[in-house]
């Protein structure tokens, strides 16, 4: 299956693991709408939905450029209303904007957790509700949010219980709407990193160059979501996958591929479960 020809509504991917994922989309020929807020250069945060519109058109997709804060429901309607405009409807919704702020509780100020809980589950809830009525006229229709398992357990909330809480928010949408939206053949999956992704993020906020060189680049992500979102959506819906598990599935063996410095030990990204880091081939350190 190909995604030629078919609509995604991605936000937040102006740069990082969104803009990885829709240049991914974009060799098949796919029409992409980058829904995100950036439209000025930051001098930490390079791209903005005009370079990315560019970056995907390079790749052999149909690109739109939205200005959007999904924090705010007139935009997301307006930035879905003029992707079905241009495109004719949408056949894919990807959740992939988050704010993050690992910090303990008592260094948690109210309006960074307001912040993240509007992004990352209120966002997520409520782009995929204003897309739901397009993708129920799609083709192959998929929702994919980029957020963790719903593991349990406590030391993914001890240390930062608002991130925390924000990102299972996503993955607790994952979790119903995959249910819900099942009779419609609307699939609705996750997708999580086995280790930490060199994105801005992980520089600026969580170590810098030296978390850089044990990271893996955003293809892998890339790769991985490709693969779910050319899946049938009646047979493939509700799951949370880990990158490096389904790329193993899919007969992937070559992961230096994706490494930032072939060699580097790798750390482990937030809220992947033991008994799924543990048996796999590639060892990780918990880097948080």
């Amino acid at each position: 299956m190909s995604l030629a020809g078919k609509t995604i509504f991605i936000t937040g991917a102006s740069r990082g693991i969104g803009l990885a994922i829709a240049k991914r989309a974009a060799r098949d020929g796919a029409n992409i709408t980058i829904a995100a807020k950036t439209t000025e250069p930051h001098p930490k945060l390079p791209g903005t939905i005009f370079t990315a519109a560019e970056e995907i058109e390079e790749a052999g997709g149909k690109a739109l450029a939205a200005v959007c804060d999904i924090r705010f429901e007139d935009q997301v309607q307006a930035a879905v209303d003029k992707t079905v405009e241009t495109f004719g409807g949408i056949d894919i919704c990807i959740n992939n904007a988050s704010a993050i702020s690992p910090t303990p509780t008592l260094d948690t100020d109210m309006k960074r957790y307001d912040l993240m809980n509007e992004i990352n589950t209120r966002g997520t809830f409520l782009t995929s509700k204003v897309c739901i009525p397009h993708l129920k006229k799609g083709s192959n229709a998929h929702i994919l949010n980029l957020a963790p398992p719903l593991d349990m357990d406590a030391k993914w909330f001890a240390p930062h219980v608002a991130y925390t809480i924000a990102k299972m928010g996503m993955s607790l949408c994952t979790l119903g709407m995959s249910k819900e939206l099942a009779v419609d053949g609307i699939a609705v999956n996750s997708l999580w990193p086995l280790t930490a992704i060199d994105t801005a993020a992980v520089r600026n906020v969580l170590g810098g160059d030296a978390m850089s060189k044990s990271s893996r680049t955003t293809d892998i992500m890339a790769d991985a979501a490709y693969h779910i979102l050319t899946s049938p959506s009646a047979e493939c819906s509700g799951n949370f996958f880990i990158d490096e598990v389904l790329l193993r599935e899919k007969g992937v063996t070559d992961f230096d591929q994706y490494a930032v410095e072939v060699g580097h030990d790798l750390f482990r990204d937030f809220f992947v479960p033991d008994e799924i880091a543990d048996n796999l081939p590639t060892k990780t350190a918990t880097a948080y």
